[in-house]
């Protein structure tokens, strides 16, 4: 299944912005390494709402 340009786009970003690497697999965007404070601020800043669960 193909993703969606908008989520590569944020994927992109996401992944310039914690300086690492990272793909878009079934709808989900993985990022290499822990950037979890930084991936929220990423969204924050784009509008999205952002809930952490977990580890």
């Amino acid at each position: 299944m193909e993703p969606s340009s908008s989520l590569r786009l944020i994927a992109r970003e996401l992944k310039k912005g914690c300086g690492v690497g990272g793909t878009v697999k079934n709808g989900d965007i993985l990022i290499q390494g822990s950037h979890r404070e930084k991936i929220k601020e990423i969204l924050e800043i784009k509008g999205y709402k952002v809930k952490l669960s977990g580890g």
